[in-house]
């Protein structure tokens, strides 16, 4: 995984612009706040089928990017175990996208 990759992971999480877990990344989508859906190589496919569903929700069209890390190397990134996340803030999912390639 790119270090500028988790570098800017770690400090969207400290900026507050992250929601992690089924429940807050699913209301960080009804409340149009979510910019880009993040899932680990280890979630589920039901999780992965429900997160494709939902970034769909009402016409909306939110990326989705599966990250080569899984659930324990997330959680080394930014301090809490997830297989989902959410990216709040458009200049951080600019920069996020950046580093992935």
């Amino acid at each position: 995984m790119n270090q500028n990759f988790c570098n800017n992971l770690g400090l969207c999480r400290k900026a507050g612009f992250i929601s992690w877990g089924h429940d807050a990344a699913f209301e960080a989508i009804k409340h149009n706040k979510a910019k880009l859906i993040l899932l680990t190589s280890d979630a589920s496919q039901r999780l992965k089928n429900e997160f494709e569903k939902t970034s769909r929700y009402d016409g909306r069209n939110i990326e989705i990017i599966i990250l080569p890390i899984n659930m324990d190397e997330l959680q080394n990134i930014i301090g809490v175990r997830a297989g989902v996340i959410t990216v709040n803030d458009e200049g951080f999912t600019k920069l996020l996208k950046k580093n992935l390639n």
